[in-house]
């Protein structure tokens, strides 16, 4: 299959959980046919909306693992990552087609299915700046249609607790996002749009952050956890933003992984707030 296609596409494919996917498909997918959202309870929709939303995340995090493996990086860690993320991409998409049959998300799952052969052999192939550049040109057509499926499943149900899974859920994208366009300037992609994705995904975090702390239907142990972030936060963001003076690869890495699982856990404490 020819690769350079999928730069000219807007909307493409994504991805997957941080959780057993064998676990999700088992609180998601039942017996029954292909389930219609419209008829599944909200708490069945709700689950769906933080399975589709962490594939926005490991849309991002793929690429970003490639990077740092092309840059000689926290090089196992990111093998390690890549491997487990590219698996799990697989796997979640077929949750997500065996779940749903709404007929228009249906039709941009088999684009993503297509999509995702391009990501999986470019993330397998050797390191050089026009691979670099394609692997993030699709990783952003997978997280424009990642970012497709979760509206238009928080469309079909409705309820304050799909859109706070969702805005939590995209947190978890945004960590990964940070160190993906960090690690992009650092490998020598050095032009302006590389900053200023990276400068406009801190802003992002630092809003959704402070909306999600002033909820007022988070519990206490959702807010430990959000100020458990604040605190992090307060510190390496600062980190994130000199970008275009380096020197920290390693920090950025592992602050923001350690972002995404905080965020994960958060989220899916909003998932249980639905039941």
């Amino acid at each position: 299959m020819k690769r350079g296609w999928i730069k000219s596409i807007s909307i493409a494919a994504a991805v997957v959980s941080l959780m057993s996917v064998t676990t999700l498909a088992e609180q998601v997918v039942t017996s029954s046919p292909a389930v219609i959202v419209d008829n599944r309870s909200v708490s069945d929709v709700v689950k769906l909306v933080d399975i589709a939303g962490k594939q926005r995340m490991l849309s991002q995090r793929i690429a970003k693992d490639y990077l740092y493996i092309g840059k000689k990086v926290a090089v196992y860690k990111a093998k390690k990552q890549l491997a487990a993320s590219l698996k799990e991409m697989a796997d979640t998409h077929k949750i997500l087609v065996d779940s749903i049959n709404d007929p228009e998300i249906k039709n941009l799952l088999s684009f993503v299915e297509l999509s995702m052969e391009d990501f999986q052999a470019t993330a397998h192939e050797s390191f050089n700046l026009d691979n670099a550049q394609l692997i993030i040109d699709l990783s952003e057509s997978m997280l424009e249609g990642s970012q497709y499926v979760v509206d238009s499943l928080k469309e079909k149900v409705n309820v304050p607790e799909s859109k706070l899974v969702g805005k939590s859920g995209k947190q978890r994208m945004l960590a990964q996002r940070i160190a993906k366009y960090y690690i992009a300037y650092q490998a020598g992609i050095k032009d302006k749009n590389t900053i200023d994705q990276m400068k406009a995904a801190v802003a992002e975090f630092a809003q959704v952050h402070k909306e999600l702390m002033a909820n007022p239907s988070n519990t206490p142990e959702i807010n430990r956890k959000l100020n458990e972030i604040d605190r992090l936060w307060r510190i390496v963001y600062k980190f994130y933003l000199n970008i275009e003076k380096g020197g920290l690869p390693l920090i950025v890495f592992n602050t923001t992984d350690d972002i995404t699982k905080k965020m994960n856990t958060i989220t899916e404490m909003y998932v249980a707030l639905s039941k």
